[in-house]
């Protein structure tokens, strides 16, 4: 089935109704750029693009902030290539539909001077309000701010929003993180060994501006992109050149992201700079509560961005908030269901978000508030759905864990072990969830996961005697004793169709030494299990001893049908993403079942 939103009857106005009905009213004028200048003296290339290029008129902006060059530099003679490829969807959907779009390299990228001193610099963050500040001095501009962008660029709405200014009403931070810590890099605690790698590769190829190095991306492959455009008045991109070459002193994100091993490790040259620092959730008092967010993500959207999409919807006081969360990967550049009709999504998400910015930033009726604020796609149902709070569960179901690794609903009584080694070979493969946060093409999610799953430890139910429908955070709360002082504890949730068919649904990990739980703080309120990560909150396993390892899978909503069977698996590594977990000792883990040591799954179910 398609993801289409007239599937189910989540919607008083489908979104994309909406959009139908919001006819493209005007040109996208021919762009202008320039430099303006920060506090410090570091000059920020900015595109400016206007309906009909009409300068006479006013129109609320909506604000682009990438790292991921704004405009690109055309081979002459090129003809049918985007010089804007990170972009232009914003620019063919906004600004034909009356909306100024203002786009901005990032400080130390594209076009502009300056360097990155880390991943979303608390630097960067200062300019945004620079920026906001040279918006609402335009003639073009009617001083309404809002901002919109898929990961980093989501990342920066927050930001901008928590600059304070008053102009900036309406942001939608989409596929974004609320902690870049561990909805990014580290979750569970265990650092995404690939992505450091490969998103190194990547701003080497952009900000050094190694075209050959771009081939790679197939977002930047084109050979007819070249440099980082100059402004319009650097005619023979003098000063972009200039730019580019102060780039080489950009930070490094291998030896940069290693430096915080655990969430609170500090930076040795600023104590005040922890994971922290570059996280929307540190800034969230600093984000006023008239502003409006929707958030988007999407239930294979990387190592944890739709926990970020929900954790900032929890956190936030702001009275006009909203979640989107699809059956897509990170951008909803596909539509991951094994069930799915065609690759390519059909929802409609800038449809939704034009909506969103009509309501809050333009100011017209446009039945956004008759909606419920959550809408979520529940997978094997094929549908929309619709709730008024997260979760949307009205209960719970759990399973234990038993003899002949079996799962049940009836707790065993008599206590058991099963003993299995890590096998540091194992792997989720290479059409997974995480291989898209890097900026590597995944289409076929999962295909290779019956093989994969059979190698693992798995505890199976019975057929289901009637369907059941999930929508949350799974949680698994397992007894483990371990025979080395750490372990990484991969755990997955599979529906096993009555034919035999083996389906991934979601996973979860924890490193052992950060099982120690906390309640959440209020600046990062969650509804599943929260710990700190800190590093005084570490704690070896003691050898041999059963520990309990309490923690969420990434949420998702699924239907599993009658017939089928739910099957939880685990295993000791992740080899094709995560760091060896202890290197080079391979624990064998021991799973206690039943008695005072019960290990169990629980899920949220919505009925």
């Amino acid at each position: 089935m398609p993801d289409r939103d007239d599937l189910g009857a989540a919607w008083r106005v489908p979104p994309s109704r909406y959009l139908a009905g919001r006819s493209a009213e005007h040109s996208v004028g021919a762009p202008t750029s320039v430099y303006v200048t920060m506090a410090d003296g570091c000059r920020l290339a900015v595109d400016v693009f206007l309906p009909d290029g009409d300068s006479s008129r006013r129109w609320p902006t909506v604000l682009i902030l990438t790292p991921y060059v704004r405009r690109f530099e055309l081979a002459p003679g090129t003809t049918g290539v985007d010089p804007s490829p990170n972009t232009y969807r914003y620019r063919e959907m906004f600004v034909p539909r009356g909306y100024a779009l203002v786009v901005v390299d990032a400080r130390g990228t594209g076009a502009s001077f300056g360097t990155r001193d880390s991943f979303r610099s608390p630097r960067e963050r200062a300019d945004y309000k620079a920026i906001a500040d040279w918006i609402v001095a335009q003639p073009w501009s009617d001083g309404a701010i809002g901002a919109t962008g898929i990961s980093y660029l989501g990342a920066a709405c927050d930001f901008l929003a928590s600059t304070g200014h008053k102009a900036v009403k309406a942001i939608a931070p989409l596929f974004a993180v609320w902690d870049t810590w561990a909805d990014n890099y580290y979750p569970g605690g265990m650092l995404i060994k690939r992505l450091a790698l490969v998103y190194d590769e990547l701003m080497l190829a952009l900000d050094h501006d190694k075209r050959e190095l771009r081939r790679q991306f197939s977002y930047f492959a084109n050979p007819a992109l070249l440099g980082p455009l100059p402004v319009d008045d650097d005619r023979g991109g003098a000063l972009a050149r200039e730019a580019v070459k102060g780039h080489l002193a950009n930070f490094r994100m291998p030896d940069f992201i290693t430096e915080f091993k655990c969430r609170d490790d500090a930076l040795p040259y600023d104590p005040g700079f922890t994971s922290a620092s570059f996280s929307p959730y540190n800034y969230l008092d600093e984000i006023p509560e008239d502003v409006a967010v929707y958030a988007v993500s999407g239930w294979t959207d990387g190592a944890g961005y739709a926990n970020g999409v929900l954790s900032r919807y929890l956190s936030l006081p702001n009275s006009n908030k909203r979640v989107l969360l699809g059956p897509w990967d990170h951008g909803a550049r596909v539509n991951s269901s094994p069930w799915r009709a065609r690759q390519e999504p059909e929802f409609p998400v800038l449809g939704e978000v034009l909506r969103f910015f009509d309501e809050y930033l333009a100011g017209r009726d446009t039945g956004l508030d008759a909606e419920d604020p959550i809408h979520y796609f529940a997978v094997h149902a094929e549908e929309w759905r619709s709730a008024e709070t997260w979760p949307p569960a009205r209960g719970s179901r759990r399973f234990y864990t038993g003899p002949g690794r079996t799962l049940s609903t009836a707790q065993p009584n008599a206590a058991t072990a099963d003993a299995f080694q890590a096998d540091f070979t194992a792997g989720s493969g290479t059409q997974t969830r995480y291989e898209r946060i890097a900026g590597i093409d995944a289409t076929n999610y999962y295909d290779d996961w019956p093989m994969r799953e059979a190698k693992l430890a798995s505890f199976t139910t019975a057929p289901l005697e009637a369907a059941l429908e999930i929508a949350g955070h799974p949680v698994v709360s397992l007894w483990l004793a371990s025979s080395e002082p750490d372990a990484a504890v991969f755990v997955y949730l599979s529906e096993v169709e009555a034919d035999g068919t083996v389906r991934y649904v979601t996973e979860g990990v924890l490193r052992a030494i950060h099982r120690a739980e906390a309640p959440a703080p209020r600046d990062y309120r969650t509804t599943w299990p929260w710990r700190s990560f800190a590093r005084k909150d570490a704690r070896p396993m003691p050898i041999g001893a059963p520990q309990l390892l309490r923690f969420a899978l990434l949420p998702v909503a699924w239907r599993f049908a009658a017939g089928s069977r739910l099957r939880l698996s685990i295993s000791g590594a992740d080899a094709d993403h995560f760091v060896q977990t202890p290197h080079g000792r391979p624990p064998l883990l021991t799973l206690s079942s039943g008695g005072a040591e019960a290990s169990m799954l629980e899920l949220p179910t919505a009925e």
